[in-house]
């Protein structure tokens, strides 16, 4: 199982929400190139991003930042936030990104996930973000009826390299991960499933990784914190 240290940008800033409001936001780091450069000091074989103004805006806003990561790490880096349409993607691989991650147009233009995907082979993720096991989009500050379940299906025969399943009353709270509706929808799907939301400890990253369908995990203020130290957590996932 991997493990994705995860950088959220707020105005340039590496920040973590509570629960995905804009208005908890915690401020870990003013330089994003720093921040990813000692993840991959520490052992991270990947880098996770979120432009959180590009998730409201619905286009990039915090690109400098993303740049400035790139320029600073040679590992792989996966981006998600304010990307809407196939030249926004196809800039930020041409960047350097080695992943982009669709998550509010997954919902609103699932052909466009599609076309992007076949476009952009194993270069193109999605991203479910959920309360309650019902999709959200726009920065989670929109809630739809359809079930995470439902939609993943969707993308499963398209070419998607994964899903990076998040549960928004989890992140950033530090109480857990949900594993049951996690490891539920790896197992319903044959797409690699990445969790997200509440990653906060050694004993989350164990029993997701004991799960054997889980494919990675997400972990950002626990990191931040010192809950989680990303050198061990590394070694342990690869024992």
């Amino acid at each position: 199982m991997i493990l994705y240290p995860a950088i959220d940008l707020k105005d340039g800033q590496c920040v973590r929400l509570l629960k995905g409001e804009m208005s908890e936001a915690t401020v870990f780091n003013d330089d994003p190139g720093a921040q990813a450069a000692a993840f991959e000091a520490a052992g991270a074989e990947w880098v996770h991003l979120v432009d959180l103004n590009g998730a409201f805006a619905g286009q990039p806003v915090n690109g400098a930042a993303v740049e400035n990561i790139l320029a600073s790490i040679t590992v792989p880096a996966q981006l998600g936030g304010g990307i809407r349409d196939m030249a926004t993607i196809e800039s930020w691989l041409t960047k350097g990104l080695a992943r982009v991650i669709l998550g509010t147009v997954a919902v609103e233009n699932p052909d466009l996930v599609q076309d992007a995907a076949r476009a952009f082979p194993g270069q193109v993720a999605v991203g479910l973000d959920a309360r309650q096991g019902r999709v959200a989009t726009r920065g989670w500050a929109e809630e739809t009826e359809m079930m995470v379940t439902d939609l993943a299906r969707v993308f499963e025969d398209v070419g998607i390299a994964a899903i990076i399943y998040t549960d928004i009353d989890r992140d950033g709270a530090m109480g857990g991960p949900n594993i049951p509706a996690t490891e539920a929808l790896a197992r319903a799907v044959s797409v690699p499933v990445i969790a997200s939301g509440g990653v906060s400890s050694m004993k989350d990253l164990t029993a997701l990784k004991d799960t054997g369908v889980i494919a990675g995990a997400i972990s950002g203020r626990a990191l931040y914190d010192g809950a989680i130290d990303l050198n061990d957590a590394l070694k342990a996932l690869k024992a």
